[in-house]
């Protein structure tokens, strides 16, 4: 097999670690130097891929902390929120707390993008579900009066969905606090995907429930189904967002939901409400991010049997392949930074008897693959409260953190990415 050099030092990638000094229980083949960046007492983690958890400098970071752990959520279990100085021991700072959260996607904590003090989440007030902003520097905070998804590029609007209506119908991306008050009805237009500015609060109703699911799936009438939206992310120019409209015939109890039984198909739309696109309708539409402004990497089952990663293009449709020969399954991706959309930062979910969770880079341009650990998912963590890799890569490329619990628990690492050679 021809070796190739991927390290500034020039260390080789071949069958064994680079790193051989480092041994970590619970991991195998480590690539790159690692290290633990949260410890106890509590669990820590960030949450999803598609958030932003680095701040321009690339030296401080988002958490999020619990006391209770392996197990569902309740509605007074509170979470705290802190930013970690990645360049002075790790040092952990709470800046805030909320009640609205899940273990798959926490209480969308992010920074807000172009700020270098703004931090946003969200959090339970009353019976509404609202989001927070807080300087960190200053330690001010403002409430606005909607929950979010998913922020514009520029920083100036977010966009959301009812988080009750995820938990009555997707348990452990919702949150546990409200109960669902559409819980009977199939497709409601009371409510669906909304905007909201940051500076004034003011929110939009772009797409309900009823009007969406009224659009025919491969030309049947779905209506008589259980409808939600779920997975929401503007594109990089801030004009079309995406999610996914799902739904299914008959809900069953928390655990039986949680599983599985839901058709998806994945929209596109302009953050204005105008030109709603069924970009893909194959029904099988997993994790996904915008590669540029009209153009999504997506997992997705085209064949109907097998996950793979393609570049969907928004207002056509049409399919292309990525990867397909490097990238053997479903997983969480990314495009590093910096990298003009070369770098694909992957993972998979727990594989084998070993139960590990594979993590790694694939170069788009020369399609080759660089495998950087894997690292067991004991068996106590599994249904909605299982810790996914979930990698999150600075801005500058150098660092890349996950959430991991092959120590035995939930905690966050850092993969040290200085000596990686993007450009060989």
């Amino acid at each position: 097999m021809q070796r190739r050099t991927f390290l500034k030092s020039g260390l080789l990638l071949g069958t064994a670690p680079l790193f051989a000094q480092q041994t970590v229980p619970g991991t195998k083949d480590l690539a790159v130097p690692i290290r633990q960046i949260t410890k106890g007492p509590g669990f820590h983690w960030f949450g999803y891929y598609d958030k932003l958890q680095f701040d321009l400098s690339s030296c401080f970071a988002l958490g999020m902390k619990t006391v209770v752990d392996k197990r569902t959520p309740q509605k007074d279990d509170v979470l705290e929120i802190g930013v970690i100085a990645l360049d002075d021991n790790d040092r952990w700072t709470k800046i805030g707390e909320s009640k609205a959260w899940s273990w798959q996607q926490g209480c969308m904590l992010q920074w807000i993008p172009n700020s270098t003090t703004d931090v946003i989440w969200n959090d339970q007030e009353g019976d509404r579900y609202i989001s927070r902003i807080a300087n960190i520097k200053t330690g001010a905070v403002r409430t606005l009066p909607k929950a979010i998804y998913a922020l514009s590029p520029d920083g100036t609007f977010a966009v959301g969905t009812e988080f009750s209506r995820i938990n009555s119908l997707r348990p452990g991306y919702g949150y546990v606090g409200i109960d669902d008050p559409y819980y009977d009805v199939k497709a409601p237009r009371e409510i669906g995907i909304y905007r909201i500015d940051l500076k004034t609060g003011e929110d939009k109703l772009l797409a309900s429930l009823e009007e969406l699911a009224a659009i025919p799936h491969n030309g049947e009438d779905v209506m008589e189904n259980f409808h939600w939206f779920n997975h929401l992310l503007v594109n990089t120019d801030g004009t079309r967002l995406t999610f996914l409209h799902r739904w299914r015939k008959e809900r069953a109890d928390r655990q039986a939901m949680a599983g599985g039984g839901w058709t998806t198909r994945m929209f596109t739309l302009g953050t204005n409400g105008e030109n709603p696109y069924i970009i893909n309708s194959s029904g099988f539409i997993s994790h996904f991010v915008w590669a540029d402004a009209k153009h999504i990497a997506a997992f997705i089952r085209a064949d109907g049997r097998n996950w793979k990663l393609y570049l969907a293009e928004d207002l056509t449709g049409k399919l292309t392949p990525v990867g397909h020969e490097k990238i053997e399954t479903d997983g969480h991706n990314t495009f590093i930074p910096g990298t003009a959309n070369r770098w694909i930062l992957n993972d998979s979910y727990r594989q084998g008897a070993e139960r590990l969770q594979q993590l790694y880079l694939y170069d788009s341009h020369r399609d080759r693959r660089f495998d950087l650990g894997r690292f067991h998912l004991p068996g106590e963590y599994t249904g909605e409260w299982r810790v996914d890799l979930h990698a999150r890569t600075s801005p500058n490329g150098k660092r890349i953190i996950f959430d991991s619990a092959h120590t035995g628990e939930r905690q966050m690492w850092m993969l040290d990415m200085s000596e990686f050679d993007y450009e060989s």
